[in-house]
């Protein structure tokens, strides 16, 4: 139903609106409903399963993400250079892997956790320390952030698989791939 706005004009409530122009505006317009069941073939219930692991994983990659952008900021000492450049180049690839990881879990039907709070409660990582920490210190808490997030992922697997997920799982094996290559990489500068 139209009502006057302060303006004169009319405006729509918003499933009217929809509907309206979805039949071209016209007087006979359908009501379009506003929840729509989600049907692709998994269950509610595996849903619900699989997108709670999917946000612990989101919660973990941002939790790395801010790690590695903190020591970015706050590496120091001979290896400067190199660090800085290898942390931007880490903590931007985490970046961009929170939206597709968001992105899963509300094509699954769920909201995605994404306030501080949340990640908090919902991460296996620590937080990164108030007080910067030597350099190599920083590459050990790092390798030891990218194997949880490992682990976190591989957790979900078997949730991906009993509901036949595939978009989930290619999206676990790009963040294994990912995760388990960074680790061992950060775990070579510390070896004598």
């Amino acid at each position: 139903m139209a009502k006057k706005t302060g303006t004169g004009k009319k405006s729509m409530a918003p499933a009217t609106a929809a509907a309206a122009v979805a039949d071209g505006g016209g007087a006979g317009a359908i009501p379009i409903p506003i929840n729509i069941a989600i049907n692709i073939g998994i269950s509610a219930k595996d849903r619900a399963a699989i997108a709670g692991g999917l946000s612990h994983l989101l919660a973990d990659t941002y939790t790395l993400y801010l790690t590695t952008h903190n020591f970015h900021w706050n590496v120091t000492g001979p290896m400067f250079n190199t660090l800085h450049a290898m942390f931007m180049a880490q903590y931007t690839e985490l970046w961009t892997a929170v939206d597709p990881i968001a992105e899963r879990i509300r094509s699954l039907g769920h909201p995605a956790p994404g306030s501080y709070a949340q990640f908090v409660s919902l991460s296996s990582l620590p937080d990164a320390p108030v007080t910067p920490t030597k350099a190599l210190e920083m590459v050990k808490i790092l390798v030891d952030g990218h194997e949880a997030v490992a682990r976190t992922a591989r957790g979900i697997f078997p949730l991906a698989d009993k509901a036949s997920d595939e978009p989930t799982a290619d999206l676990l094996t790009q963040r294994l791939t990912v995760h388990e290559q960074t680790a061992w990489m950060l775990r070579s500068m510390l070896e004598a």
